[in-house]
């Protein structure tokens, strides 16, 4: 995720970023430089078309369909948008249920039982990052840390990592019910934090694998496309040869939305401006392990 001050937006207009839309969409704003070229050529030198032609006409109709396009665009960005912020609620759950486990175990496990101290302290993190290279569709041994026994290699990557993790962290705090450290009382008090990270799990995952309507987005990007290849030949009337700036900036300004939406709306990526969650899933092991 980009870091940023929102307040210096000056700088914004000459900075250039990995995420920018200019550099993934220049092939196609040259194209369209060259197409509207062409075509206000073709109007202006080849065709000889009058200025009363009825060609000049079709302006009016992409002032009606600009309103069209605009509330498709919003509905687009407005919908990825809250995917990613319900993405980042989540995992702001999961730092807070973390912390919380943490917490409890902390005053329930008695200070001599280093071994349920360590288990706890390993593997509410191991969680953390089991979950984001669930996401991912990745399996890092290299960021899991061994506790209890079990180690990485104890792990079947073929299988689900996060279900493997929350069943070590719910099995281990039934037995120690069942050796009288905790009572029962005390294994409900934590038994929701245990179950909330299954829950955060199935909401991530829902996010993860309920992409927009194909339907949906294949009909926004035909809707630009025709838009904007019809555009110069009513403007290449009043503008000329300015129509290829003109074109290619309205193509810029759509796409560009189109193309933001599309990265925001799978927040537990690599992209720029995808959630920070590796930053996440560090945070919550230094905290843990303070705590704990």
């Amino acid at each position: 995720m980009i870091d940023y001050n929102p307040k210096d937006w000056f700088t914004f207009i000459f900075r250039v970023h990995r995420a920018d839309t200019v550099r993934k969409l220049l092939p196609m704003i040259v194209a369209i430089c060259m197409y509207s070229g062409l075509v206000a050529w073709l109007e202006a030198d080849v065709w000889r078309l009058p200025d009363d032609s009825r060609v000049k006409n079709i302006s009016m109709l992409h002032s009606l369909l600009g309103f069209v396009i605009s509330l498709l665009l919003a509905f687009r960005s407005n919908s990825a948008y809250d995917r990613w912020w319900e993405g980042r609620k989540l995992w702001g759950s999961l730092v807070n249920n973390s912390r919380n486990l943490a917490l409890k175990m902390n005053a329930l496990l008695p200070e001599e039982d280093k071994e349920s101290r360590q288990l706890y302290r390993a593997m509410i993190p191991n969680y953390a990052f089991a979950l984001k290279n669930h996401l991912r569709g990745q399996f890092k041994a290299e960021e899991f840390v061994a506790a209890g026994g079990l180690e990485a290699r104890h792990l079947n990557p073929n299988q689900h990592v996060p279900n493997q993790l929350a069943s070590v962290l719910l099995r281990k705090a039934y037995t120690l019910q069942k050796q009288g450290v905790l009572t029962g009382e005390q294994l409900l008090s934590v038994n929701a934090e245990l179950q909330s990270f299954t829950d955060i799990c199935g909401a991530c995952e829902r996010i993860l694998k309920t992409p927009i309507p194909f339907s949906y987005s294949v009909f926004l990007k035909k809707f630009i496309f025709f838009y904007v290849m019809t555009l110069p030949f009513g403007l290449a009337f009043s503008l000329g040869y300015y129509v290829i700036l003109a074109v290619a900036f309205v193509f810029y300004v759509l796409a560009s939305m189109e193309l933001i939406a599309e990265e925001i709306e799978n927040p537990f990526g690599i992209d720029a401006n995808d959630l920070p969650i590796d930053g996440i899933s560090q945070n919550i092991r230094k905290h843990v392990e303070e705590i704990l």
